[in-house]
């Protein structure tokens, strides 16, 4: 499909669109120098079926991104000729290209393809940094919204809307804590990112850089207002039971506490697919201890999420509220 195609009259919903908007238009938020820049990085792989209702979504934006960094994570499929597409039409759009190792590695590989892309960017200015995922739509003013959120709290260092999967014609929600911000669409402000210092390059980066910056004193939200149509169902590229293992194996990583994690998987147990995940879940963080898969390489931030979920045990406050 040419770049110039439409595609909203494909069987996929998304979000009606705008006029494009202006890389670095005056929006709350900013670092005081008079306009909110913000670059966005995107690590893919065999994402043709989706990248291009991505790629509309943000040119679609009432704000657009100074730059944005689009890996090709060795895709096998038409992804990195749709991203050169793009590129030569958007001089803010700019292709990485990796070449392919194989298959899909979790975490570890998301996060090698997302820091080749990171040091590719130019822009050194920038107030906001973004990691987006090739297969989600936006609303016209996603960027707008969540940069009003961080302009009204100060102390918000993540954030990011809600994630919704179509079904039946409609948009079903993907439910998730209200402090945990989903990892294709996280919004990181410049402070938060310096001080919880960038993403681990390992499973379970998507729950170390929240919990790291709510210890440090800052502020991470995922709000329900603000819509985000994830056109791939979370797991539905591994399969219910290797999406499992990864998930246990991540939350080993991440220094869950043992009690934690078997308080999470009972409560799988009666969730669809039944037993299925619950037992992937269990598996991956016992044979992430047996194999002695090395976790986060910080002892304060795992007493402080452990404390935080001893507290969520007994009902007491904590950062899941």
């Amino acid at each position: 499909m040419a770049v110039g195609t439409e595609i909203r009259n494909e069987n996929l919903p998304a979000f009606e669109g705008t006029e494009e908007g202006s890389p670095g238009v005056e929006m709350p938020g900013s670092s005081g120098q008079g306009a909110c820049k913000y670059v966005i990085v995107s690590p893919v792989r065999d994402e043709e079926k989706y990248l291009e209702h991505t790629i509309r979504s943000v040119v679609d934006q009432t704000v657009l991104p100074t730059e944005w960094i689009i890996v090709n994570d060795g895709s096998r499929d038409r992804t990195g000729k749709i991203i050169d597409e793009f590129a030569a039409k958007y001089p803010w759009i700019k292709a990485v290209h990796r070449n392919d190792r194989g298959t899909r590695v979790p975490g570890t590989g998301v996060m090698e393809a997302f820091y080749d892309g990171f040091h590719s960017l130019k822009s050194a200015d920038w107030d906001f940094i973004i990691k987006l995922d090739g297969d989600v739509g936006l609303e016209p003013d996603y960027f707008q919204r969540c940069f009003e959120r961080f302009s009204e709290d100060p102390k918000l260092g993540i954030c990011g809307g809600m994630m919704y999967t179509p079904e039946k014609g409609g948009l079903k929600l993907e439910p998730n804590p209200a402090f945990h911000v989903r990892g294709p669409i996280k919004l990181y402000r410049r402070g938060c990112w310096s001080a919880i210092g960038g993403l681990m390059k390992a499973p379970g980066w998507d729950t170390v850089d929240e919990v790291q910056a709510n210890r440090l004193g800052w502020r991470t939200r995922s709000f329900p207002d603000i819509k985000v149509i994830h056109y791939r169902p979370t797991g539905a590229e591994q399969g219910p039971w290797r999406d499992g293992v990864k998930m246990g194996r991540a939350a080993y990583i991440s220094g869950y506490h043992p009690l934690f994690m078997a308080a999470k998987c009972v409560k799988r147990i009666f969730q669809k697919p039944y037993f299925i995940v619950a037992t992937a879940h269990g598996y991956g963080f016992v044979s992430a201890y047996f194999k002695r898969i090395p976790q986060v390489q910080d002892p304060e931030l795992i007493r402080y999420i452990r404390r935080q979920q001893i507290r969520r045990l007994f009902f007491l406050d904590s950062i899941w509220k």
